[in-house]
């Protein structure tokens, strides 16, 4: 919808406006790249200084992110989701394991009750892909398989609100996952990762919610009494 017609006051707040639509409609998600500043201008026929400010303002709550040379893309869903990735960026590495611990356990048991067959085929699909990548001592491509498998057992809970809030921490998780991988050499690694992800996914094959639960708890809270330490 061309904005051109609105009156210069309060105009960047219209394409803000704009912008956030396309955020919360999901046409923009999380990690993608939005049109440049230039096709912005062309698609709601303001100026491209006007986009410029109305670009910052998102980037400045935690929504957008500007990468020098890569363009911008979507960092969070809502304000409160920018607002929490800028206080992870403050948060201790135990902060964080504890933050994780408290959605993965809900995750667990709720994807234990609620997983489809597609749900089941994801999650059994990244396992595949962190047991490859472990034998291959890829340790970036068993990083990507590990959280690809956390984020498909979120998404067998069918919870909205816990899926984007999972979103939300996306990077932490992510960073947490890859400092715990590396602190281990590929010399000292085993033919094979640890059983405990394999425990959790037979558990909520199982549709047991309790040994889910248990299974969940079992690394998460080891995850936080080494980040203690």
């Amino acid at each position: 919808m061309p904005l051109a017609s609105t009156r210069r006051t309060g105009l960047v707040d219209q394409v803000i406006t704009q912008l956030k639509a396309q955020i919360d409609s999901g046409e923009w998600s999380i990690g993608d790249r939005i049109p440049t500043e230039a096709e912005l201008s062309d698609q709601l026929e303001v100026g491209r200084n006007t986009v410029r400010e109305a670009v910052r303002a998102l980037a400045h709550t935690g929504l957008l992110e500007i990468r020098q040379g890569a363009g911008t893309f979507v960092r969070a869903s809502s304000e409160l989701g920018g607002a929490l990735r800028r206080r992870l960026k403050r948060s201790e590495l135990r902060e964080n394991f504890e933050v994780r611990r408290a959605l993965e356990l809900e995750a667990a048991r709720l994807a234990a009750i609620r997983h489809t067959d597609e749900d089941l085929t994801a999650i059994d699909t990244a396992m595949g892909r962190r047991l490859a990548a472990w034998r291959a001592r890829d340790m970036q491509a068993f990083v990507e398989a590990d959280f690809a498998f956390h984020k498909a057992v979120v998404a067998a809970t069918h919870n909205s609100l816990l899926i984007e809030l999972y979103d939300d921490i996306a990077q932490a998780v992510y960073e947490s996952i890859a400092h715990t991988v590396y602190e281990e050499a590929p010399e000292d690694l085993g033919e094979d990762p640890p059983l405990d992800h394999q425990r959790l996914a037979e558990a909520i094959h199982a549709g047991d919610a309790d040994g889910a639960l248990r299974e969940a708890a079992c690394y998460l809270d080891e995850l936080v009494t080494q980040a203690e330490s």
